[in-house]
């Protein structure tokens, strides 16, 4: 009995789905990149100084419904990436929150937004709506850097591209490079970004913040 145990342990570590909690530091020129932007660049360093700073309000509910959904923790620095934990940031398209989605996107996630209402600046209904999507993405394409890009450019964009690539839509996280000269010039250093993001936070006084 203890050994079959055993050998289903071992099965479900190599499945797709036991790396559900892991956000991998892929060793890549662009993350380095990113690196030495946002340590260095006086504008970046700014922002990212004042998102870090921003952050503790936010880490403890954001942190604890990843764990209950099982996903990534480090998946917090895509909000940063997004909006430096603004609650009321809005890009030119008109997504808002930390987490910066759309409208469309909140509608299609359960949340209200018209004219008198706007649950994307709720930071916790918002999370809710993103982590659904993101959980999404990651169960379409199976991995958080593809689940990411589409989160970025969109879904229907990044699932073309794999087919178009790999003749279907599910990969692993290095696939991200292996598409990155097809993707739209912003979406291919999202990831890099999000994850240089990630090392900068693991160590802030390291990269001099």
């Amino acid at each position: 009995m203890f050994v079959s145990l055993l050998l289903a342990a071992a099965i479900a570590s190599k499945s797709p789905d036991a790396q559900r909690d892991v956000l991998h530091d892929i060793a890549h020129e662009r993350v380095d990149y990113w690196v030495a932007e946002f340590s260095k660049d006086h504008d970046y360093h700014k922002k990212i100084a004042a998102g870090l700073a921003r952050m503790p309000q936010y880490q403890k509910i954001i942190e604890g419904k990843l764990r209950t959904r099982g996903m990534p923790k480090n998946l917090i620095w895509l909000a940063m990436e997004e909006s430096a934990f603004k609650a009321d940031a809005c890009s030119r398209e008109k997504a808002t929150g930390i987490w910066q989605l759309t409208s469309a996107t909140a509608r299609l996630y359960r949340l209200r937004v018209n004219k008198k209402v706007d649950e994307r600046t709720s930071v916790e209904k918002e999370t809710d709506a993103a982590l659904d999507f993101l959980s999404h993405l990651h169960k379409r394409f199976g991995s958080w850097y593809l689940a990411a890009a589409a989160y970025d450019s969109g879904e229907q964009r990044i699932a073309r591209i794999m087919k178009k690539k790999f003749g279907h839509e599910r990969g692993r996280d290095r696939d991200y490079y292996r598409i990155w000269d097809d993707l739209p010039g912003e979406t291919r250093d999202y990831v890099p970004a999000i994850i240089a993001l990630k090392r900068i936070g693991s160590d802030p006084a390291k990269y001099g913040f």
